[in-house]
């Protein structure tokens, strides 16, 4: 395991890497006994340096839900990390690619919270019953960390890989719409990129939700009513870069597009 020490030097790090939208090195080359709460506590102390700067937290996303983001990345267990409120933007939006590092973007359902969700024995039953509605996003992925031979412990260091979201305009609670059927075509400059469906996260997308629960509860920590959940992709992750418009159909759920400058 790492000391207090090393885990607040690789936290300032990946700030550092953060504000100039820099890479650097994996973190299991240099340190190979690093384990995964190695890499919860790096997020952590990245975490309250952002709140103390005055940054909001707005909700959590989990990464690593589906079987195609399992296999383009190599790793098969979920991670969470930490959304602010900076980062949340409205169909429709300009993204500038160059506040990001190894830019990419994904298709997903997003949930907003109606009540506190609490582990560690939550279920996929609970967490609906917790869910205001469901809308469709987009997930803007964001690696400061080198992406050749990454591991768990890299990816959650570096807050999951989170950059952005893109949220939809459609509202759905949990009865009104099958959330597994949910589908996703994602085009990138008129052309289709990857198309999916929602049960490809967990079987369920919201047994993300459940998982989320149960994984803060392990570090302390509860959903709260009003969090934002971005429940994992169910596409495989596409690469964008400057001038790309990406469009998202989600069927009944609607439409999302940005662009990037």
């Amino acid at each position: 395991m790492l000391t207090p020490e090393q885990i607040a030097t690789i936290a300032e790090e990946l700030a550092e890497a953060d504000r100039t939208h820099s890479v650097v090195p994996r973190i299991t080359a240099r340190h190979p006994e690093a384990t995964v709460e190695d890499s919860y506590a790096i997020q952590g102390v990245w975490r309250d340096t952002n709140l103390a700067a005055g940054r909001r937290l707005v909700g959590r996303k989990i990464g690593l839900t589906s079987k195609a983001m399992q296999q383009a990345t190599g790793i098969t267990e979920p991670d969470y990390g930490v959304m602010f409120d900076d980062t949340v933007h409205a169909s429709g939006a300009e993204i500038p690619v160059d506040h990001f590092s190894n830019v990419r973007i994904e298709v997903e359902l997003a949930f907003v919270l109606a009540e506190p969700l609490t582990g560690p024995d939550c279920t996929l039953e609970d967490a609906l019953a917790a869910i205001d509605h469901a809308v469709p996003a987009l997930e803007i992925l964001n690696s400061h960390i080198e992406l050749e031979g990454r591991t768990i412990v890299d990816t959650i260091s570096d807050n999951a890989a989170y950059g952005a979201m893109v949220l939809g305009d459609v509202r759905r609670r949990p009865d009104e719409v099958d959330l597994r059927w949910v589908p996703g075509v994602l085009s990138r400059n008129g052309e289709v990129e990857e198309t999916g469906v929602a049960a490809g996260v967990l079987g369920h997308p919201a047994t993300g939700v459940a998982w989320l629960a149960n994984k803060v509860h392990q570090h302390g920590d509860r959903l709260e009513a009003g969090e934002i959940i971005l429940a994992g992709s169910f596409t495989r992750p596409v690469w964008v870069s400057k001038g790309d418009t990406i469009h998202c159909d989600y069927a009944e759920m609607g439409t999302i597009t940005c662009h990037f400058v």
